[in-house]
């Protein structure tokens, strides 16, 4: 872990004092360009910057296993378009240098811990505790993707040293820790709200507390969803706690990491790997799943989503996933994913946090400050506002529209099974499951570039519908269903973390070590 290195770093930030504080509200410029920044602020900026890095990461390889090829493709959004693909995660085979990622990659777990211990060190220094409430969100953000892959992982036992052979928590417990933490950060930045951070070290929120404290919240709301079904009495207190102090409701507060102007989004990068001049992308495409469905609903996001086939006639037209038989000559010409070199990446939205409230008030009978028609409404409203598509009313009104049956143009993975018959107009009447389907459907079209979360919530409801995998190459192990429900243990943990990794397997796991167990909170 370089342990020199952390240190030189730790007495560079305890020097820094009240770095990244007050005065500098027209810095907005790249840590890695420094610009006007003061040695000060450079050092807190980098390490805020770094652990944000690990939500979604900047390092393109990293993002290209965790976003594009596991949670975009598992939550029916991509479909990797490589031939050389032949074991990966669409196929249920992936090898374990895919699947290691979210838990080995040194950009992820290393990462995040040595740039938040020097955060740390920073505020016991200065007394300043917003640089550490902001990390401490971020850090449950980044987190609760790692554990919603694997189930069980090392949490607690992280924070006492940089040693990550470390004993595993269960995965209650982890979420446990996640509210504890969501709540103490949101206090504290209640009692400093007027001590803004520098645009610099801030590329999500650009150092406003209180934007902070909405998506703290808000963050707490997805998680308390998250394990609704599970536990509900404990989700209900925290979905409800997180409403009554304020979640984002509009786009103006999206969180989004706006990192990339002079460098580039790493999508971008990941979806054109290996394109030799095609105008749709090169290793990941829009898959089929989310394109008929949006195709079916005329839905007029699909031209800031996708990029057009170059199939005659066909505008836009997914790939199917888990492929048997692939031609770069005629695969490319599916639709691509329509993502630009200087967008930011999505963390969460308001529309996101419209859904959320929508399931609490209409499932789960929470407190969530409205009905859920309200909220349903709005989560495709704002949706429609940000990615500015108009027809909001229309699309909310049609009560006849489904999703397209799926017609492969070269007919080389056709599926002619039914996907959903799901329409889009709320049906206060409807029974509870179908109420479901249609909130977790209009959502999970509006989470598009968030395919984690997406694949989390097919997961936790099985929904959407979505289309089978051409190819099951699990053995049997995964069902065609219901799909991969999490990832292997590194085999590294069987290396250098063996006997932690087998007690987890053993008492907290619930099922064997592979991709059909389930997570804790889809066990219901």
């Amino acid at each position: 872990m370089r342990r020199n290195k952390y240190s030189i770093l730790i007495a560079a930030l305890a020097f820094a004092a009240t770095a990244c504080t007050d005065n500098f509200e027209n810095i907005n410029s790249n840590p890695y360009e420094p610009g006007d920044l003061t040695a000060d602020d450079y050092a807190l900026g980098s390490q805020l910057n770094n652990v944000a890095s690990c939500v979604m990461s900047s390092d393109v390889n990293t993002l290209q296993f965790t976003d594009a090829l596991l949670g975009g493709t598992l939550g029916g959004y991509y479909s990797d378009a490589n031939a050389g693909f032949a074991e990966s995660f669409a196929r249920y085979n992936a090898k374990n240098d895919w699947s290691r990622v979210f838990m080995k990659s040194d950009r992820i777990i290393p990462t995040l811990y040595a740039n938040y211990s020097q955060i740390e060190a920073l505020t016991n220094n200065t007394g300043n505790p917003v640089p550490l409430a902001i990390a401490k969100i971020i850090k449950v953000a980044a987190m609760s993707r790692v554990t919603d892959c694997y189930g069980p992982i090392p949490y607690s036992a992280i924070g006492e040293s940089t040693d990550l052979a470390v004993p595993y928590d269960s995965q209650e417990a982890v979420y446990d820790s996640f509210f504890n933490e969501l709540s103490d950060a949101v206090a504290i930045l209640h009692e400093n709200i007027g001590s803004r951070l520098s645009k610099s070290c801030d590329y999500v929120y650009y150092g406003d507390p209180a934007s902070w404290i909405l998506f703290g919240n808000s963050l707490k709301l997805r998680l308390a969803m998250r394990i609704s079904f599970v536990a509900p009495d404990k989700a209900r207190k925290f979905a409800e706690e997180a409403v009554a102090d304020g979640v984002i409701e509009t786009n103006d507060n999206n969180a989004t990491w706006k990192y990339f102007n002079s460098l580039t989004n790493p999508l971008y990068t990941a979806v054109n790997y290996n394109n030799d001049g095609s105008v749709t992308g090169g290793d990941t495409h829009a898959a089929a799943d989310i394109i008929c469905y949006m195709n079916g609903y005329s839905d007029p996001r699909r031209a800031a989503y996708f990029l057009p086939s170059t199939f005659e006639g066909i505008e836009f037209v997914g790939l199917r996933r888990g492929w048997e038989t692939f031609d770069r000559t005629w695969g490319f010409n599916f639709s691509g994913v329509n993502v630009r070199p200087s967008d930011p990446l999505i963390w969460m939205t308001a529309s996101e946090v419209a859904f959320l409230r929508a399931e609490g008030a209409a499932i789960h009978n929470f407190d969530m400050g409205g009905s859920a028609e309200e909220f349903y409404n709005r989560g495709i409203e704002l949706s429609f506002e940000q990615w500015g598509a108009q027809g909001a009313s229309a699309y909310i009104a049609d009560a006849v529209s489904t999703p397209q049956a799926y017609s492969d143009p070269t007919d080389k993975n056709p599926y002619n099974g039914d996907i959903s018959s799901i329409t889009i107009k709320w049906n206060n009447s409807a029974s509870a499951a179908e109420k479901l389907e249609r909130i977790i459907t209009q959502k999970w079209i509006a989470l598009y570039f968030n395919g984690n979360e997406a694949w989390a919530e097919y997961r936790r409801t099985g929904y959407p519908r979505l289309i089978p995998v051409a190819y099951n190459g699990s053995g049997g192990i995964v069902s065609n269903a219901t799909g991969p429900q999490r990832m292997p243990y590194p085999q590294e943990e069987y290396t250098n973390n063996a006997a932690n990794v087998a007690s987890a397997v053993s008492t907290l796991l619930g099922g064997p070590d592979n991709m059909a167990t389930k997570v804790w909170w889809a066990r219901y």
